[in-house]
């Protein structure tokens, strides 16, 4: 295995951003060089761009409460009220976002032969508007609603309008966004009409693995078989403090498997990376596509 060079976080913020960008880029273009098929992991940090906000901050620290938990979505209906009500001010933000230059470099990256997969833990489905076709949404979508006793499923916009149609009150409240579809409200929502199944009257959830629930086992058993079939690992964008994702790099690490980050901020995957870039994304992307054939 190469030995690559590393830009130290400590060196990184000394130096001015131009500077750094360019530092960062030629570093990553001579890792992509060296392993031509990449598989890239995705986290929230490639998305703020297109204004949708992160969980972590540059420490991987909580910014704000945890999400939701499954356990207690599925269990408690005062947390499916909170939900789908804060959902009514938050979710239009994650179903009007674009593409940021970030997911087009992506995509581009993909149809020059460099990227053979993309996993993303986000739910945004920005990599597929930007044009990714080689995508696994680990997390699942936000834009679908599953019934979690018959599997009916539908476009989360019409379990949102009928959210607003059968709570007037609370559909013109609102609130800053929060990331998933989420929103910082915070208010008595104990007068809130959750929306059932249609089929069964059971209970309608995003198509998103919530903070403790599983990610579905298939999906991650042919995630690791795209790792094993790649050159290297990219990780754009993540802290990694969730397992779900942390989890590639544990396996990129086992199988001798090359490990370059590009994020804003720690890891916790700095003590396993060959390389780790405390840079910004779209930037760093911007020139390395812009030197590759």
């Amino acid at each position: 295995m190469p030995i690559m060079r590393t830009l130290p976080t400590s060196v990184s913020n000394t130096i001015s951003a131009p500077a750094l960008t360019a530092g960062a880029s030629e570093l990553l273009l001579d890792f992509i060089r060296q392993h031509p098929r990449l598989l890239v992991l995705t986290g929230a940090g490639i998305s703020t761009d297109s204004g949708i906000p992160d969980y972590r901050d540059a420490r991987g620290e909580w910014k704000q409460k945890q999400p939701v938990q499954h356990q207690a979505f599925m269990t408690q209906s005062a947390v499916r009220q909170r939900y789908w009500a804060r959902s009514l001010p938050g979710w239009p933000v994650i179903r009007d976002a674009q593409p940021n230059p970030a997911h087009f470099y992506m995509a581009d990256l993909e149809r020059k032969g460099h990227v053979q997969q993309v996993v993303t833990q986000n739910v945004d489905r920005l990599h597929q508007k930007a044009g990714s076709d080689q995508v696994t949404d680990l997390h699942g979508r936000s834009d679908q609603v599953v019934c979690m006793s018959c599997d009916y499923r539908v476009d989360r916009d019409v379990v949102q309008q009928r959210a607003a149609h059968m709570n007037p009150a609370f559909a013109d409240i609102k609130a800053a966004a929060a990331p998933d579809g989420d929103a910082q409200l915070e208010m008595d929502f104990s007068a809130f009409q959750v929306p059932h199944c249609p089929c069964c009257n059971g209970i309608l959830k995003p198509d998103v693995v919530f903070f403790g629930d599983n990610v579905p086992k298939q999906r991650v058993e042919t995630s690791l078989s795209a790792l094993q079939a790649s050159d290297a690992l990219l990780v754009i964008g993540s802290s990694l403090m969730v397992y779900s994702g942390f989890r590639f790099c544990k396996r990129a690490a086992e199988w001798d498997i090359p490990i370059a980050t590009l994020t804003l901020g720690r890891t916790r995957a700095d003590g396993l990376s060959q390389l780790q870039l405390n840079a910004p994304i779209r930037e760093t992307l911007d020139q390395v596509c812009e030197a590759l054939d």
